[in-house]
């Protein structure tokens, strides 16, 4: 493939902070650009090179081999309803999926439309992709490494403290390493911090293992953004926030071992450089016409897991996650995501 033609929805500042920099330094990537608002469209394309265009039908008449939906989570339901009904080859999407009432307040409705444009886009066949950065966080990376190389076996046990500033990437790490949920018991606060209250589950996933997970818009943005410990049949790991150091228990050896980025490498370094190797990663998938590093599924079994804390808080009961948020209802066939 000689030229990639990307087409980019929503030119907001997710799309100029986080991708554009990236893709508009790429040679063989040319872009295209659309926004509810056209003057935003039209100075991206001045800034990063490309063309702005007018409307949904535009965007597609060049056949890109890939539309980034980077609109705000809040419009992304009826942006990809509008994409669809034009068959795209690809559609890559920012996090969360859907969230019509922003990524703090997930709902019920939100997995449902979620799910319902999942399956219309395999209908037609339309591949989808998630970005989920922080898989590509050099002390995830390095997580995903640690548990393969020295076969620390199945997840047992899992406890997570998260600000709703991340909340959406930490389950999908929890996914990453544990597979989906099966049932899920949930308490919310009775207060709210910026139109959010905090939420706390109890959890079992399909593997067997078993955990807690707090989510919260209280905690302070100088304080660790989440705190994790995944704990294995032969090992252990306990890591934190975008820079923050991974600890690694493994009974083989009488040491702990702390693994640190440098000083100079800060949260924002991190965050910056992730964007980068999530989008290397699914250009070169395109390059090489492979299935993207983070299927769009990924997204879904997201929300599928806060859906059921939703459920559990307003009936004030055990949810069984996959009987009453099936990830798809026939005739779809599709492929999880699948744990290490």
């Amino acid at each position: 493939m000689s030229n990639l033609k990307i087409a980019v929805v929503g030119a907001g500042k997710v799309a100029r902070s986080n991708y554009l920099p990236y893709l508009s330094a790429q040679k063989d990537v040319s872009l295209t650009y659309y926004s509810r608002t056209q003057e935003r469209a039209e100075a991206c394309a001045r800034d990063f090179g490309g063309k702005a265009v007018t409307s949904v039908e535009e965007l597609l008449a060049d056949s890109p081999d890939a539309v980034l939906v980077l609109t705000m989570e809040t419009q992304r339901y009826e942006a990809v309803n509008a994409l669809l009904q034009g068959r795209p080859k690809r559609l890559f999407f920012e996090k969360p999926l859907v969230a019509q009432n922003g990524q703090a307040n997930v709902s019920e409705d939100d997995f449902f439309k979620a799910r319902e444009l999942l399956q219309r886009a395999h209908a037609i066949g339309v591949e989808t992709a998630m970005v989920f950065n922080y898989r590509f966080f050099e002390q995830s990376v390095r997580s995903q490494k640690i548990v393969a190389e020295r076969c620390f076996g199945a997840l047992t046990q899992a406890a997570l403290f998260v600000n709703y500033a991340c909340w959406s990437h930490c389950i999908d790490l929890l996914h990453l390493f544990a597979g989906g949920a099966s049932q899920i018991t949930a308490l919310s606060s009775s207060a709210t911090y910026q139109g959010a209250a905090d939420v706390s589950g109890a959890f079992r996933m399909k593997s067997g293992a078993t955990g807690t997970i707090l989510g919260t818009s209280a905690s302070r943005f100088d304080f660790p953004l989440y705190e994790m410990q995944f704990t294995f049949e032969n090992g252990a790991l306990r890591f934190s926030d975008l820079d923050g150091s991974l600890t690694v228990f493994d009974p083989t050896t009488p040491y702990c071992e702390t693994h640190v980025l440098q000083g100079n490498r800060s949260r924002w370094d991190q965050y910056r450089l992730s964007f980068e190797k999530s989008l290397s990663e699914y250009l070169d998938s395109i390059r090489r016409n492979e299935p993207p590093p983070v299927p769009g599924l990924a997204g879904l079994e997201e929300l599928q897991f806060e859906a059921a804390l939703r459920r559990s808080i307003s009936q004030q009961r055990p949810i069984h996650v996959q009987e009453e948020f099936p990830l798809f209802e026939e005739p779809y066939v599709g492929t999880q995501t699948s744990a290490i």
